[in-house]
């Protein structure tokens, strides 16, 4: 399914809109936060798409799409640094280009010999470049720096448009535009014979051998491909952040490209863009308000991977068929009734996470807990007993409102089918 047009018009207006929303008139400042979380989803979007462009598009599990990512952070330090004493007369515009080159020399090398596999082969051999890539930047210190990383300075007095950098809305806006780019690149891949030819051996991989193409190759390509944008994020991230460590290629970062790629959708291609926008909200936002983030996290998959296979944005997409024939309104009150008991599993779940994370960690610091704008007394019955009912009684209570949520989905799709078919 085709995203429509007016969508995509009105990502990029709220994304050049959006630093100004936070910005102080009178005194003339930026919000360093907003500036920077929305540069942190700049490059985590690139990111994202770039790895659905093995598993989405594919069919490709890989473990190790940190690599080129750090590899283009890595590689843009040293750029930076010839740049600023006079060695690489570049633009910093041009730069995050010659950090995509440096992803696309990576995954060439290891895409030669992980490409030749497929399926759970493939997964295992990509963990195993992972943890040599994470490993080589501890004992590398020439290059990688070891575990206290390389630094650079961003301003080498070279722009395109005389811009010095020095501030974080100049490098959100570098960001955007380059995340504009390789997201525009990624899209036209789809459209092209080889994108074509991916989902084709995703799909049927004998049936794409018989038909005389080798899957092999197919595979190579999209995987050198994907470290070329994957580079241009990590070369966008050492550009922001003026210092690569070890963490910008280990294992973590593959899995929060999964996290993005999967909760936001692999089967349409802005699926990844809301992945990554959600899960950077999460990162920077809900860490600000609890040490157990993660927790939320690793939930929200594990239900997304159970309920939602298809991601935020298949659920989207599913909901059009409704949409288009003017009955999505009979969806209101059967939403509705699924929102109380949803609220009420909500409140639970975080009250009882936030009660046992204050006894392991919050009372020892001789902390006091705030949950939902009120103060707590942890040694208090009353709100365990409140969570805990609130957990059992919403959950046995959404089970009943989604049954009787599905009967009338699938009462509905029942008359479109009739429809169409009449």
């Amino acid at each position: 399914m085709n995203t429509p047009r007016w969508i995509w018009v009105f990502a990029v207006v709220l994304a050049v809109a959006a630093p100004w929303a936070f910005h102080d008139f009178q005194t003339g400042r930026d919000s360093g936060f907003v500036i920077s979380m929305l540069s942190q989803m700049g490059m985590m979007v690139i990111l994202a798409l770039s790895y659905n462009m093995l598993l989405g598009q594919a069919g490709l599990f890989s473990l190790c799409h940190a690599s080129f990512f750090g590899i283009g952070g890595y590689a843009t330090v040293h750029f930076l640094n010839a740049a600023g004493d006079g060695s690489l007369p570049l633009p910093m515009e041009v730069v995050p280009l010659l950090s995509g080159l440096s992803g696309l020399g990576l995954a060439i090398v290891f895409g030669y010999m992980a490409t030749k596999q497929r399926a759970t082969a493939f997964a295992m051999i990509t963990m195993g470049i992972g943890e040599l890539m994470a490993t080589a930047a501890l004992m590398f210190h020439n290059f990688f720096g070891g575990e206290g990383g390389v630094t650079t300075n961003r301003m080498i007095e070279r722009s395109l448009f005389g811009l010095t950098y020095a501030s974080g809305l100049q490098v959100y806006y570098l960001i955007l535009a380059w995340t504009l780019i390789a997201a525009a690149g990624m899209y036209f891949l789809t459209q092209t014979p080889l994108g074509r030819m991916a989902n084709a051996t995703r799909d049927n991989y004998e049936r794409a051998q018989f038909m005389g193409y080798d899957p092999r190759v197919v595979r190579f390509l999209q995987f050198a491909l994907s470290g070329l944008f994957a580079g241009i994020g990590g070369g966008l991230y050492a550009v922001a952040y003026e210092i690569v460590t070890f963490d910008a290629l280990a294992g973590p970062l593959s899995a929060n490209a999964l996290l993005m790629a999967y909760i936001g959708g692999t089967t349409v291609f802005g699926g990844p863009i809301l992945g990554a926008v959600l899960i950077t909200l999460l990162q920077s936002g809900v860490s600000l308000l609890s040490n157990s983030w993660l927790v939320y996290v690793g939930v929200m998959f594990i239900s997304m991977v159970m309920f939602a296979p298809a991601g935020l944005s298949g659920l989207i997409v599913a909901h059009g068929p409704i949409a288009a024939a003017g009955r999505l309104g009979r969806l209101a009150g059967p939403y509705l009734r699924l929102a109380v008991p949803f609220l009420a599993l909500i409140f639970g779940f975080v009250g009882l996470v936030e009660l046992l994370s204050f006894l392991t960690i919050g009372a020892a610091q001789g902390k006091k807990l705030v949950l939902f704008g009120n103060a707590i007394d942890v040694a208090a019955v009353q709100p365990w007993l409140i969570s805990v009912v609130c957990l059992l009684g919403g959950g046995v209570w959404l089970r009943f409102e989604a049954r009787a949520f599905h009967r009338v989905w699938e009462s509905l799709t029942a008359d479109l089918k009739q429809g169409q078919r009449s």
